[in-house]
């Protein structure tokens, strides 16, 4: 009986004791961390990580760093067009490898390609009005390229400079417009450059889309029952209404 009473004596002061040990690690005080110059955020009198206060000065810490050419590097992106390689590239693969190429070898590689994409959007046109697609092909544009030549200037997407001539990327003649007038004047002139202020997309579709007038498809109503009967494929609907700067890098105020 004596030593049953010894033992659990003996068993209630361990546990005592344990107790006791484990209260120090587990009566939540704070733990207090020293800021220091190498820990990787702003702490103390720091005014940017790690440095300023009583840590270097952070125009000291920040030094310029060489930029770094190792490696392989791709081009991944071309865009001297905004939008041709969207419209006439008929797959994402067509459309890398243009991205990825070299202006001097874009026209023989990607034209015929761009010419078959340009000639099945009028197949889609022709039976949407339920026309032969043989009779809704490309016709020869505003600037009297064919199929072939236009597609060959729009599959090198570079911008061409005429020091001749106007820089534009698209100029009507004195008596033309874009806005549904015929725009035929001798004195049109295309793809001789491009300023802040030419409307890229809508020129871009009169070229393909436009035919010789530079309207052939812009929505017209051919029976007068006040509903388009053709579709409207010579502008994107959106004007520019930006003001432009005219100094470099020609900025426009958000709208």
């Amino acid at each position: 009986m004596k030593f049953k009473n010894i033992k659990y004596t003996f068993l209630s002061l361990f546990a005592v004791a344990a107790l006791a040990s484990c209260s120090n690690d587990d009566d939540n005080t704070p733990v207090v961390v020293t800021p220091t110059c190498d820990d990787g955020i702003m702490n103390g009198d720091e005014t940017g990580v790690d440095c300023g206060g009583t840590c270097t000065p952070c125009e000291d810490a920040m030094e310029p760093m060489e930029p770094d050419f190792t490696g392989t590097y791709a081009q991944v992106d071309f865009m001297g067009r905004p939008g041709i390689n969207t419209v006439l590239s008929a797959d994402g693969d067509i459309k890398d490898a243009h991205n990825m190429s070299i202006p001097s070898e874009m026209a023989a590689t990607f034209q015929a390609d761009f010419e078959a994409r340009l000639e099945a959007y009028h197949d889609v046109y022709a039976n949407i009005l339920g026309a032969d697609p043989a009779d809704v092909n490309y016709e020869n544009n505003i600037l009297g390229l064919d199929a072939p030549t236009l597609t060959g200037y729009l599959a090198a997407d570079v911008l061409e400079v005429a020091p001749n001539l106007p820089t534009t990327y698209f100029l009507p003649g004195e008596d033309a417009d874009m806005d549904g007038n015929v725009l035929n004047d001798p004195a049109v002139i295309g793809l001789t450059g491009r300023t802040p202020q030419d409307d890229v997309i809508d020129v871009s579709l009169i070229l393909l889309f436009g035919g010789s007038d530079g309207i052939r498809f812009s929505g017209q109503d051919t029976d007068d029952d006040g509903m388009a009967d053709l579709p409207r494929l010579t502008s994107d609907g959106v004007g520019l209404t930006a003001t432009v700067g005219t100094t470099f890098p020609y900025l426009g105020a958000p709208e």
